[in-house]
């Protein structure tokens, strides 16, 4: 018998691997609710982000103006001191920060509160309680 030979070559081509999608995405908490911090912590942990928290705006610019590694940021948009409409232009005023993708998140889901988040620079925005098939949904994209 015979060994059976093909006249078609197989062509196969190599994968390109995308360095980006394999790394960790650093994800940057701001709220001054540690229970917040902890759940969000504790869920994007368990779906491969890393995550750095800030319990004030003004503690996340400080960190954020040290040249922090952070991919994305997540801020509660109502906060005492400096809430999150006042926070977002600044920290997209830190150099290399103009383009960090910014999702804001409130309790007060009113008409107008999504446009008034993008309006003060937000990348999107999510209501709480925070749907976690969404929140994966928008970080996905980073």
């Amino acid at each position: 018998m015979q060994p059976v030979q093909t006249e078609k070559a197989v062509n196969v081509k190599p994968q390109t691997v995308n360095l980006k999608t394999m790394e960790k995405k650093r994800v940057l908490i701001i709220d001054d609710d540690v229970r917040n911090i902890f759940a969000l912590t504790a869920t994007l942990k368990a779906k491969g982000y890393e995550c750095r928290s800030c319990q004030s705006a003004p503690e996340a610019l400080d960190l954020l103006s040290a040249d922090a590694v952070v991919d994305a940021v997540l801020i509660d948009m109502m906060m005492p001191d400096m809430d999150g409409y006042e926070a977002i232009p600044r920290i997209k005023n830190i150099p290399g920060r103009s383009n960090m993708p910014i999702i804001a998140v409130t309790a007060q889901a009113m008409v107008g509160d999504r446009e008034k988040c993008l309006r003060a620079g937000a990348t999107d925005y999510i209501a709480k309680p925070i749907d976690v098939d969404r929140l994966l949904a928008l970080l996905s994209r980073i």
